[in-house]
């Protein structure tokens, strides 16, 4: 039994200016699945993903594994240093193929449908930056903690430089209150202590299949002489806050595998994983 790689249509653009490219998996010449592979460059790094792999025929028999290693050289003659999968949480035979492959587990999506506004805890308060340069400030400290996280999650410095300059992770605009970002911060309800910690919110990143606005967490940050003191959750709480405000009824957030303490407060909060990304160095 002899298993192949096919062509199925022609390369198209991406939006971002990849490409990618839908393959046939064929057993003795005959269909049996399928697997798209798709690249883009960010910050000069031109990045792979398996956006599609489906067995439809003889499941079992290798034919998945055979699609992911194919895919994966694909993308390495396309240049490509990396390549990461996104999984649905309710895939589990995904999950086990890519740990087969030699997948390492980066990053957890998590959502949340929202309903009731809640109520913050008594004797704290929420402010925006009161000064652009202060919140662009901010943005150049932090960028260097979330480079080293996502080295961390498995990528080269390189790599996560990269994609912290073309990423959703971007400087935010220099208007503290600019339409599309919620930057907020942490205080006594006199505003005299803190601040405690930091919200940055997209009140709509996009629109759901839906129709539906999901908003997004971009970044929770509680103060390093004020952890372990709830602020974390009450930031949570003021990101459901915001997002109801805006008419946005779902939010979610990406965290990183390793940050347990962070996937405890999250579950806690209810949030349910939604997607599990894994990647893999070319």
């Amino acid at each position: 039994m002899t298993t192949t790689l096919r062509p199925e249509g022609p390369e198209t653009p991406t939006a971002a200016g990849g490409r990618t490219r839908r393959w046939l998996i064929l057993s003795n010449g005959r269909p049996v699945g399928a697997v798209r592979t798709t690249a883009d460059p960010q910050g000069g790094q031109l990045f792979g993903r398996i956006s599609e792999l489906e067995v439809t025929e003889g499941r079992g028999r290798g034919r998945g594994t055979f699609g992911g290693l194919a895919a994966e050289e694909v993308l390495r003659t396309w240049g490509c240093t990396r390549v990461d999968v996104a999984v649905p949480e309710s895939a589990a035979a995904a999950r086990g193929l890519a740990a087969t492959l030699g997948y390492t587990e980066r990053a957890l999506a998590m959502s949340k449908p929202l309903v009731d506004v809640p109520e913050l805890p008594a004797g704290l308060s929420a402010r925006p930056f009161d000064d652009p340069a202060e919140l662009r400030a901010w943005y150049e400290e932090s960028a260097d903690d979330y480079v080293r996280m996502m080295v961390g999650s498995g990528l080269t410095e390189e790599q996560a430089r990269a994609r912290m300059a073309a990423g959703p992770q971007s400087p935010p605009p220099p208007d503290p209150e600019a339409p599309g970002m919620v930057v907020r911060r942490l205080y006594g309800a006199d505003g005299g202590e803190g601040p405690y910690g930091l919200l940055w919110l997209q009140p709509r990143l996009r629109d759901q299949p839906d129709g539906e606005p999901l908003a997004w967490v971009m970044k929770v940050e509680v103060s390093p002489a004020h952890q372990g003191q709830g602020h974390g959750r009450t930031l949570m709480l003021l990101a459901e806050r915001e997002c109801l405000a805006a008419g946005v009824r779902h939010l979610g957030l990406n965290v990183f595998a390793g940050n347990e303490v962070a996937i405890r407060l999250y579950t806690s909060l209810g949030y349910r994983v939604t997607e599990r990304v894994y990647g893999k160095q070319l």
